[in-house]
Protein backbone atom coordinates (compact mmCIF):
# COMPACT_ATOMS: atom_id res chain seq x y z
CA UNK A 1 0.00 0.00 0.00
CA UNK A 2 1.96 2.92 -1.69
CA UNK A 3 -0.27 5.37 -0.01
CA UNK A 4 0.82 4.32 3.95
CA UNK A 5 4.57 4.89 2.57
CA UNK A 6 6.39 7.85 3.90
CA UNK A 7 8.87 9.54 1.48
CA UNK A 8 10.90 12.81 2.09
CA UNK A 9 10.89 15.72 -0.59
CA UNK A 10 14.71 16.02 -0.58
CA UNK A 11 16.48 12.72 0.22
CA UNK A 12 19.76 14.75 -0.13
CA UNK A 13 21.24 17.53 1.08
CA UNK A 14 22.68 19.12 4.15
CA UNK A 15 26.10 17.90 6.15
CA UNK A 16 26.68 14.38 6.03
CA UNK A 17 25.07 12.22 8.17
CA UNK A 18 21.83 15.02 8.57
CA UNK A 19 19.96 14.16 5.75
CA UNK A 20 17.45 12.24 6.60
CA UNK A 21 17.16 14.82 10.27
CA UNK A 22 16.32 17.22 7.84
CA UNK A 23 14.41 15.87 5.26
CA UNK A 24 11.00 16.88 4.94
CA UNK A 25 8.69 14.15 4.07
CA UNK A 26 4.65 13.79 3.30
CA UNK A 27 4.19 12.90 6.89
CA UNK A 28 5.41 15.77 8.17
CA UNK A 29 3.83 18.29 5.97
CA UNK A 30 0.83 17.10 6.68
CA UNK A 31 1.22 17.49 10.12
CA UNK A 32 2.10 21.05 9.82
CA UNK A 33 -1.20 21.47 7.15
CA UNK A 34 -2.99 19.79 10.10
CA UNK A 35 -1.74 22.50 12.98
CA UNK A 36 -2.03 25.36 10.42
CA UNK A 37 -5.63 24.83 9.51
CA UNK A 38 -6.49 24.77 13.25
CA UNK A 39 -5.01 27.89 13.49
CA UNK A 40 -6.80 29.24 10.88
CA UNK A 41 -10.05 28.12 11.58
CA UNK A 42 -9.87 29.32 15.51
CA UNK A 43 -7.62 32.86 14.58
CA UNK A 44 -9.88 33.82 11.82
CA UNK A 45 -13.33 32.80 13.26
CA UNK A 46 -12.81 34.11 16.44
CA UNK A 47 -11.14 37.42 15.04
CA UNK A 48 -14.22 39.64 14.57
CA UNK A 49 -15.70 37.62 18.11
CA UNK A 50 -19.35 38.95 16.68
CA UNK A 51 -22.91 38.49 18.50
CA UNK A 52 -23.99 37.32 15.65
CA UNK A 53 -21.18 34.21 14.28
CA UNK A 54 -20.07 34.09 11.12
CA UNK A 55 -20.23 30.40 9.80
CA UNK A 56 -16.13 29.94 10.97
CA UNK A 57 -17.07 31.35 14.39
CA UNK A 58 -20.24 28.90 14.33
CA UNK A 59 -17.56 26.10 13.88
CA UNK A 60 -15.46 26.92 16.58
CA UNK A 61 -17.94 27.57 19.15
CA UNK A 62 -19.68 24.32 18.47
CA UNK A 63 -16.26 22.17 18.85
CA UNK A 64 -15.66 24.31 21.90
CA UNK A 65 -18.45 24.05 23.32
CA UNK A 66 -19.04 20.28 22.92
CA UNK A 67 -15.58 19.36 24.10
CA UNK A 68 -15.93 21.28 27.40
CA UNK A 69 -19.42 20.02 27.90
CA UNK A 70 -17.97 16.51 27.71
CA UNK A 71 -15.48 17.18 29.58
CA UNK A 72 -18.10 18.62 32.29
CA UNK A 73 -20.07 15.33 31.85
CA UNK A 74 -17.71 12.50 31.72
CA UNK A 75 -14.64 13.72 33.89
CA UNK A 76 -16.53 16.01 36.00
CA UNK A 77 -16.19 20.06 36.91
CA UNK A 78 -12.81 20.26 38.10
CA UNK A 79 -10.86 18.93 34.84
CA UNK A 80 -12.05 21.62 32.83
CA UNK A 81 -9.13 22.98 33.46
CA UNK A 82 -6.82 20.62 31.61
CA UNK A 83 -9.79 21.38 28.73
CA UNK A 84 -7.05 22.78 26.67
CA UNK A 85 -4.92 19.60 26.24
CA UNK A 86 -7.99 17.93 25.41
CA UNK A 87 -9.38 20.46 22.96
CA UNK A 88 -6.09 20.39 21.12
CA UNK A 89 -6.09 16.68 21.28
CA UNK A 90 -9.82 16.51 19.72
CA UNK A 91 -9.21 19.08 16.98
CA UNK A 92 -5.59 17.96 15.60
CA UNK A 93 -6.62 13.92 15.72
CA UNK A 94 -10.33 15.58 13.61
CA UNK A 95 -8.58 17.67 11.43
CA UNK A 96 -6.24 15.17 10.61
CA UNK A 97 -8.72 12.59 9.99
CA UNK A 98 -10.58 14.47 7.58
CA UNK A 99 -7.60 16.46 5.83
CA UNK A 100 -6.74 12.45 5.27
CA UNK A 101 -9.81 12.10 2.73
CA UNK A 102 -8.90 14.83 0.78
CA UNK A 103 -7.74 12.96 -2.91
CA UNK A 104 -3.60 12.47 -3.16
CA UNK A 105 -3.27 13.53 1.14
CA UNK A 106 -1.81 12.01 3.35
CA UNK A 107 -3.18 10.41 6.54
CA UNK A 108 -0.63 11.25 9.34
CA UNK A 109 -3.13 9.12 11.81
CA UNK A 110 -2.82 5.91 10.11
CA UNK A 111 0.94 5.63 11.32
CA UNK A 112 1.32 4.20 14.33
CA UNK A 113 4.01 6.46 15.48
CA UNK A 114 1.65 9.22 15.55
CA UNK A 115 -0.83 7.58 17.42
CA UNK A 116 1.20 5.82 19.98
CA UNK A 117 2.64 9.68 21.15
CA UNK A 118 -0.51 10.90 21.03
CA UNK A 119 -1.60 8.27 23.58
CA UNK A 120 1.49 7.55 25.05
CA UNK A 121 1.00 11.57 26.12
CA UNK A 122 -2.35 10.87 27.66
CA UNK A 123 -0.92 7.78 29.40
CA UNK A 124 2.04 9.31 31.09
CA UNK A 125 -0.32 12.68 31.76
CA UNK A 126 -2.54 11.10 33.42
CA UNK A 127 -0.69 9.09 35.51
CA UNK A 128 1.68 11.64 36.63
CA UNK A 129 -1.45 13.98 37.20
CA UNK A 130 -3.42 10.94 39.57
CA UNK A 131 0.27 10.59 41.57
CA UNK A 132 0.41 14.36 42.28
CA UNK A 133 -2.77 15.19 43.21
CA UNK A 134 -3.90 12.09 44.85
CA UNK A 135 -0.69 10.73 46.28
CA UNK A 136 -0.54 6.96 47.49
CA UNK A 137 -4.55 6.97 46.78
CA UNK A 138 -4.19 6.82 43.52
CA UNK A 139 -3.66 3.28 43.66
CA UNK A 140 -7.28 2.72 44.68
CA UNK A 141 -7.66 2.92 41.38
CA UNK A 142 -7.04 -0.62 41.27
CA UNK A 143 -8.15 -1.92 44.41
CA UNK A 144 -11.35 -3.37 44.45
CA UNK A 145 -12.89 -2.50 47.92
CA UNK A 146 -16.33 -3.47 47.09
CA UNK A 147 -14.93 -6.97 45.94
CA UNK A 148 -14.45 -9.84 48.73
CA UNK A 149 -11.49 -9.69 50.07
CA UNK A 150 -10.05 -13.10 48.90
CA UNK A 151 -10.69 -11.74 45.23
CA UNK A 152 -8.97 -8.79 45.67
CA UNK A 153 -5.36 -9.56 45.14
CA UNK A 154 -6.25 -11.47 41.54
CA UNK A 155 -8.69 -7.76 40.51
CA UNK A 156 -5.77 -6.29 41.35
CA UNK A 157 -3.48 -7.50 38.91
CA UNK A 158 -6.06 -7.38 35.87
CA UNK A 159 -7.08 -3.90 36.71
CA UNK A 160 -2.86 -3.07 36.91
CA UNK A 161 -2.51 -5.54 33.25
CA UNK A 162 -5.86 -3.50 31.84
CA UNK A 163 -4.01 -0.17 32.69
CA UNK A 164 -0.95 -0.33 31.31
CA UNK A 165 -2.87 -1.62 28.57
CA UNK A 166 -4.20 1.71 27.72
CA UNK A 167 -1.91 3.56 25.54
CA UNK A 168 -1.85 0.10 23.49
CA UNK A 169 -5.59 -0.31 23.00
CA UNK A 170 -6.27 3.89 22.58
CA UNK A 171 -3.68 4.18 19.85
CA UNK A 172 -4.22 1.18 18.30
CA UNK A 173 -8.03 1.94 17.85
CA UNK A 174 -7.60 5.35 15.78
CA UNK A 175 -4.82 3.72 13.93
CA UNK A 176 -6.18 0.79 12.77
CA UNK A 177 -9.93 1.95 11.57
CA UNK A 178 -8.23 4.80 9.48
CA UNK A 179 -5.43 2.70 7.91
CA UNK A 180 -8.31 0.04 7.27
CA UNK A 181 -10.81 2.51 5.85
CA UNK A 182 -8.12 4.29 3.31
CA UNK A 183 -7.05 0.46 2.19
CA UNK A 184 -10.95 -0.33 1.40
CA UNK A 185 -10.72 2.97 -0.58
CA UNK A 186 -7.91 1.94 -2.29
CA UNK A 187 -9.18 -1.08 -3.16
CA UNK A 188 -12.24 0.19 -4.38
CA UNK A 189 -10.44 2.92 -6.56
CA UNK A 190 -8.79 0.27 -8.06
CA UNK A 191 -11.70 -2.09 -9.07
CA UNK A 192 -12.56 1.28 -10.75
CA UNK A 193 -9.56 1.60 -12.09
CA UNK A 194 -9.41 -1.78 -13.89
CA UNK A 195 -12.94 -1.58 -15.26
CA UNK A 196 -12.78 1.24 -17.21
CA UNK A 197 -16.87 1.87 -18.60
CA UNK A 198 -17.89 -0.96 -16.43
CA UNK A 199 -17.26 0.78 -13.59
CA UNK A 200 -20.11 1.91 -12.09
CA UNK A 201 -20.61 -0.61 -9.25
CA UNK A 202 -17.03 0.13 -7.69
CA UNK A 203 -17.14 4.48 -8.11
CA UNK A 204 -20.85 3.49 -6.09
CA UNK A 205 -19.07 1.71 -3.70
CA UNK A 206 -15.87 4.50 -2.98
CA UNK A 207 -18.98 7.15 -2.80
CA UNK A 208 -20.08 5.34 -0.12
CA UNK A 209 -17.62 3.97 1.56
CA UNK A 210 -16.12 7.58 1.37
CA UNK A 211 -19.06 8.59 2.92
CA UNK A 212 -18.69 6.45 5.89
CA UNK A 213 -14.99 6.92 6.29
CA UNK A 214 -16.12 10.91 6.62
CA UNK A 215 -18.47 9.29 9.72
CA UNK A 216 -15.45 7.40 10.71
CA UNK A 217 -13.22 10.54 10.89
CA UNK A 218 -15.25 11.98 13.55
CA UNK A 219 -15.98 9.48 15.47
CA UNK A 220 -12.53 8.31 15.76
CA UNK A 221 -11.34 11.59 17.04
CA UNK A 222 -14.32 11.82 19.49
CA UNK A 223 -13.62 8.13 20.84
CA UNK A 224 -9.94 9.12 21.44
CA UNK A 225 -11.18 12.09 23.45
CA UNK A 226 -13.58 10.90 25.44
CA UNK A 227 -11.54 8.00 26.62
CA UNK A 228 -9.05 10.66 27.61
CA UNK A 229 -11.64 12.09 29.59
CA UNK A 230 -12.64 8.72 31.10
CA UNK A 231 -9.19 8.29 32.02
CA UNK A 232 -8.52 11.78 33.42
CA UNK A 233 -11.71 11.10 35.53
CA UNK A 234 -9.81 8.03 36.82
CA UNK A 235 -6.75 10.35 37.98
CA UNK A 236 -8.86 13.11 39.07
CA UNK A 237 -11.47 10.42 40.93
CA UNK A 238 -9.44 6.97 41.57
CA UNK A 239 -11.96 5.70 44.68
CA UNK A 240 -14.83 6.36 42.22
Amino acid sequence: MDQFVISGFFSEGGPEGWGDLLMITNQTLWLAITVISIVLLFVMGSRGRAMVPTRLQSVGELIYGFIYKMMEDVAGKDSVKYFPYVMTLFTFILFANLLALIPTSFSVTSHFAVTVVLALFVFLGVTILGFVINGAKFLKLFWAEDAPLALRPVLAVIELISYFVRPVSHSIRLGANLMAGHAVLKVFAGFAGAMGVGAIVPILGVTAIYALEVLVAVIQAYVFTILTCVYLKDALHPGH
